[in-house]
């Protein structure tokens, strides 16, 4: 059988009976339906990705990410939280037999059977057609995956308090522009170092839940008071040192506070 321009063809298929190098294709017979690859294509392919570009890049001035505070693996009273695209498998975890004890299950066995169903969906369907309908175990895979995504970021999203953790975690700026004077030379500061910098920063500036010590109006007594027994959130016996060194730290403390009265931020309530 002879088709064309006097190609010969096994049966009905499309594979040429003859062997021929590999010949490009001739497109002279379909008018309009090619291009040449440069620059036609690549500048046309290059203007939509700038028009995408530039709108990302606007979308990303005109709403910010919001910036919180760097990571301190010493401050354990911050809550941090996935990326977006990873807030599904953080939800998972939430829940009785994903979580805690069974954290295996949550984050390796069902994430794993998850996603090897869809790597081996090509494999149990390999129906030639296109039709959705006649692909059945491919297009309901599909299908539970993508409800299963969007549902459970939904569910991780909607139970947080995003106002809340604004408030909370977000770096103020200005105060950390702020030059703050500390003496390292007191007499108190290493007794502060051991005790009180993983919590309150090393310009005692604090983190998260860890308050300012630099707006603190508490007397020296209020200080040691709270060192010794807490405050807050903040638990007892925190303070590990002497007598002396108590006093010592009450005082670096406040004289570090008036010094640089107005250098702080955040709630002196519990502040120590």
């Amino acid at each position: 059988m002879r088709r064309g321009k006097g190609m010969k063809f096994v049966g009905d298929s499309r594979i040429p009976a003859n062997k021929s190098q590999n010949v490009p294709k001739d497109y002279s017979e379909y008018p309009g339906r090619t291009e040449a690859f440069w620059p036609n294509f690549l500048i046309r392919e290059w203007l939509t990705g700038s028009v995408f570009l530039i709108g990302f890049l606007i979308l990303v001035a005109a709403h910010p990410s919001p910036l919180e505070q760097q990571a301190d693996p010493t401050n354990a009273s911050y809550i941090p939280l996935p990326d977006w695209y990873f807030l599904f498998i953080y939800q998972i975890l939430k829940y009785q037999y994903a979580g805690g004890d069974y954290i295996v299950i949550g984050a390796l066995v069902m994430p794993g059977l998850a996603f090897g169903a869809l790597l081996l969906a090509p494999f149990l369907d390999r129906a030639p057609g296109r039709n959705v309908s006649k692909r059945p175990i491919a297009t309901s895979l599909m299908l539970l995956g993508t409800a299963a995504t969007i549902w459970l970021t939904y569910e991780s999203v909607s139970s947080v308090d995003y106002q809340q953790r604004s408030e909370q975690y977000l770096v103020d700026v200005e105060a950390q522009e702020t030059e703050v004077e500390i003496d390292t030379e007191a007499a108190g500061y290493a007794a502060y170092e051991s005790n009180c910098m993983q919590c309150h920063g090393e310009q005692l500036q604090g983190s998260g839940n860890n308050p300012s010590l630099l707006s603190t109006e508490k007397s020296v007594d209020e200080i040691k008071d709270i060192a010794v027994n807490g405050i807050g959130s903040m638990p007892a016996d925190m303070f590990g040192g002497s007598d002396e060194e108590l006093q010592q730290l009450a005082e670096f403390i406040k004289q570090t506070a008036e010094a640089n009265s107005g250098g702080g931020s955040g709630d002196s309530g519990g502040s120590h």
